[in-house]
């Protein structure tokens, strides 16, 4: 009697747990929390457009333009620039000129990328430009090969570029013919190009080129208003005062 009742017994527990597993399998819920969000992981931005700034640094850069040095209204207008620059754009800034070398060739490779091309990047870049002094030569072209196939990686982005500077090339080396080249073989970089306040004929021909080679725009600015405009003209920014664009 005893045995046949534990046998019941069992036959009963057993037939309880595949009820709740039954139940189990057809109730079960998930449950997240209240304040829960999926966030999709972010998508690299290889499609964006890339900028970088070149700024001339060579030691002519300390001559006047008015009552101030050239220098001193590139960095004031830089600094009132940056500050409109979205801080979603990928930004970065290359310098050439910025030091002096014992022979030719240590001079003609003076040139930086001091701010790599990143996003919200507009205080670290002015905080650079803030820090250098302008003393050497104008290695224009060694900057571009650089800048071109260095600092700008590996991405598919379009490739841009905003050379300011205050003459021409005066190391063995053509901008416009290296751009020339370049341009037979690739779509993907435009370079607008400022001469700030370039009196030779020759050099200012030579960033011209630079310029319109690579369908980008060419300005020529001799104070410190066309200067400006000249910036927000380029990067689409809002216009305060009328400057010179030469044409394409």
């Amino acid at each position: 009697m005893k045995k046949k009742l534990v046998n019941y017994i069992l036959i009963f527990l057993l037939l309880n747990i595949f009820s709740l597993n039954a139940n189990s399998e057809n109730n079960f819920t998930y449950s997240t929390p209240g304040n829960y969000k999926y966030n999709e992981p972010e998508k690299p931005d290889n499609d964006a457009e890339k900028l970088l700034f070149i700024v001339d640094f060579s030691n002519s850069m300390n001559e006047r333009m008015g009552y101030k040095t050239k220098l001193d209204i590139a960095l004031s207008t830089m600094k009132d620039i940056l500050q409109m620059i979205p801080q979603h754009t990928s930004v970065g800034l290359r310098v050439y000129g910025h030091k002096t070398g014992f022979t030719p060739k240590q001079s003609c490779t003076a040139s930086s990328l001091v701010s790599p091309i990143q996003k919200n990047n507009a205080a670290n870049i002015y905080s650079r430009l803030s820090s250098i002094n302008a003393v050497g030569w104008t290695p224009i072209t060694y900057s571009l090969k650089q800048a071109i196939f260095m600092d700008f990686g590996d991405t598919t982005a379009k490739k841009r570029i905003i050379l300011i500077s205050d003459g021409g090339e005066n190391c063995d080396e053509s901008p416009c013919d290296f751009i020339i080249e370049l341009m037979k073989n690739r779509n993907d970089v435009v370079i607008d190009v400022i001469a700030l306040a370039v009196g030779d004929v020759d050099s200012n021909n030579q960033l011209k080129c630079v310029a319109l080679v690579t369908s980008g725009k060419f300005y020529n600015a001799n104070t410190a208003a066309e200067l400006k405009n000249s910036l927000q003209d380029s990067l689409n920014l809002q216009k305060e005062v009328q400057g010179v664009i030469v044409g394409q």
